[in-house]
């Protein structure tokens, strides 16, 4: 049976994770289910910075795992914090199970949604190959305050679901989005990967960053 992580170990993300965003108390978070709220954008950083970068990418995607745990890390410290770019993470799930995992995190308050898509993608390896994936979801949630049944009507809701699709079906329209990581820069410049730091930097070498 898969044990997912302890309350201590998922509080430590708050302090350690996705920039020290503030989560509710677990047992107390707020859940929205609404289309409104399933595509509302998911921001880091300055609203003035002069590059945009929007990300998507997919929840049970190995090379988004990869970049999400040794690249982003630094391109939140040298990039994000400094204000130089704002990053906006859009879903692109590839399979049922990640529209499930994107449907856990975006009925999340915004404020908390960055510390749960860290944890998963952290931890990626561990809820994929649970001999239940949804079951070990529902174990990341209660960690994180979504109780059984506010995690059964998530699962449940056709529109909600059907509303993060439909970011990856916009993104393969407007950006020809076909795999994951896929990042465009200020609307104009697509690349793909999970790049290094040094990699991910040489992309945004024209927009002088």
């Amino acid at each position: 049976m898969h044990n997912p992580i302890s309350r201590r170990r998922y509080l430590s993300y708050v302090a350690a994770g996705t920039g020290a965003m503030m989560l509710p108390r677990p047992s107390f978070a707020k859940v929205t289910i609404s289309a409104e709220h399933a595509v509302a954008v998911r921001t880091l950083g300055s609203p003035d910075a002069q590059l945009v970068i929007a990300e998507y990418f997919s929840m049970t995607c190995g090379h988004c795992g990869s970049f999400h745990t040794q690249t982003f890390p630094k391109v939140k410290s040298e990039l994000i914090d400094t204000g130089k770019v704002r990053f906006e993470m859009y879903p692109f799930p590839l399979d049922g199970l990640a529209l499930r995992a994107h449907a856990l995190c975006r009925a999340l308050p915004e404020s908390a949604y960055f510390t749960m898509v860290d944890i998963l993608l952290s931890e990626q390896q561990k809820w994929i190959g649970a001999a239940d994936p949804i079951e070990a979801l529902r174990g990341y949630g209660r960690i994180g305050g979504v109780s059984s049944a506010k995690f059964d009507a998530i699962m449940a809701d056709r529109a909600f679901l059907e509303a993060i699709y439909q970011i990856r079906q916009d993104a393969y329209k407007e950006f020809n989005i076909e795999s994951t990581p896929s990042f465009v820069v200020n609307k104009t410049h697509k690349f793909n990967g999970a790049l290094g730091y040094d990699e991910f930097l040489k992309e945004l070498e024209s927009f002088s960053v």
